[in-house]
């Protein structure tokens, strides 16, 4: 919206308007940072106005949080059944002051802004109705994992197909070294300390849905301690601004050796509100938790990120940055195949946060060491876009 209010002055203007000199205050909304930082204290600010309100609202429709038993989880059941009835789908929030946030201060109609919002949500109706049948059935079985899977392939393979014949997401330019400004596709895969690409054509397809699929269920398996998943996602949605915004323009893009392409930008206004809107819903799921953001906002912000990094061409830099959700991940992968195969464990229990709880570490222990190590990765990953 604010980027339109922006145009139609400058059109104004460069017409010789008599009102355009009134407005010229206007032409700092061109700026991707006045709009990024406007996006944050929008998607905060609401997110702190409605708090209240929405939790009031989850507690009244009775959507409290189903946990496991104690012959699931043995001594983790005494740990958190304080937890026992705090409400859940509290993504909502999440989305819904994000989504705010990006229509107001964002060019909606730009293709990565519209296909980041849309898997996005897509995800979170996927989340919604896990989050729903949990409460429906009052247990923590909620959405088959299959459903699950095949939903997140679904999403995955419309963006990429979008990515793949969409003429304006296809206009990449590499600065390489030795060749200079080379043209590249959407399906080009590059690699952090390297200045090449490796074209993969039709085969980008099924990576991007790996990627979109292991994203959004990692940041679903981090989601397990109060406020972790959300401070995770504060320093990873800010890194990922970053790298978005140096990677629309050309001359950072030239001296970083990055793919550049000219509306790759206005993804830094989509993670800032997406930063804003997790600040404001820390305010209130920060231990101890009045709410908790449950599927609905753990699959949606993963898909966001995922599809950020596609979007950015930083996809193997996914790793570093959003290194918390990996070890998350594959805490998980190695339990459930240690134990098929030795039958023996490797963690107390996985995802390991809960292996630092019952190792004696108190919850606030373990959420402020995740989020230290989320910003050092985080720190870290930025680095690596300029080693050589």
């Amino acid at each position: 919206m604010l980027y339109w209010i922006y145009r139609i002055w400058n059109q104004a203007n460069e017409a010789g308007a008599g009102w355009a000199d009134a407005f010229s205050f206007l032409r700092m909304l061109e700026s991707l940072t006045v709009r990024a930082g406007l996006a944050t204290l929008i998607a905060f600010l609401l997110s702190l106005y409605l708090g209240e309100r929405v939790i009031r609202k989850l507690i009244s429709l009775k959507v409290g949080q189903p946990l496991r038993t104690a012959e699931e989880v043995h001594k983790l059941a005494e740990l958190h059944g304080g937890k026992a009835g705090t409400p859940t789908m509290g993504g909502i929030m999440i989305l819904g002051t994000m989504m705010v946030a990006v229509v107001i201060c964002g060019e909606v109609l730009n293709p990565f802004v519209a296909l980041v919002t849309l898997v996005t949500l897509a995800l979170g109706v996927l989340g919604f109705l896990d989050d729903y049948t949990k409460v429906a059935k009052k247990n923590s079985d909620g959405v088959s994992s299959k459903v699950k899977l095949v939903w997140q392939a679904g999403v995955g393979l419309a963006a990429g197909l979008f990515l793949y014949f969409h003429p304006e997401t296809n206009q990449y330019v590499f600065y390489s070294t030795d060749k200079g400004a080379v043209d590249a596709p959407v399906t080009s895969f590059g690699f952090p300390l390297f200045t090449f690409l490796i074209p993969l054509g039709i085969l980008a397809i099924p990576a991007f849905m790996a990627i979109l699929m292991g994203t959004s269920n990692g940041v679903n398996l981090t989601d397990g301690l109060d406020g972790l998943a959300t401070g995770v996602t504060i320093t990873v949605a800010l890194a990922f601004a970053i790298v978005c915004y140096l990677g629309g323009n050309v001359l950072s893009s030239e001296y970083l050796h990055l793919m550049y392409h000219p509306m790759l930008g206005e993804l830094a206004v989509v993670m800032m509100a997406l930063v804003g809107a997790c600040l404001g819903f820390l305010w209130f799921n920060c231990h101890p938790a009045k709410v908790f953001m449950g599927d609905t906002g753990s699959l949606a912000i993963g898909g966001a990120i995922g599809m950020t990094a596609i979007c950015a061409k930083q996809e193997l830099l996914l790793v570093v940055i959003g290194f918390v959700y990996v070890m998350e991940s594959m805490s998980v992968i190695l339990q459930v195949g240690s134990f098929k195969l030795r039958k023996k464990r490797i963690f107390k229990m996985a995802p390991i946060h809960h292996h630092f709880e019952l190792k004696g570490w108190h919850e606030n222990q373990v959420i402020l060491r995740f989020w230290m190590l989320s910003l050092l990765c985080a720190m870290g990953g930025v680095a690596l876009l300029k080693v050589i």
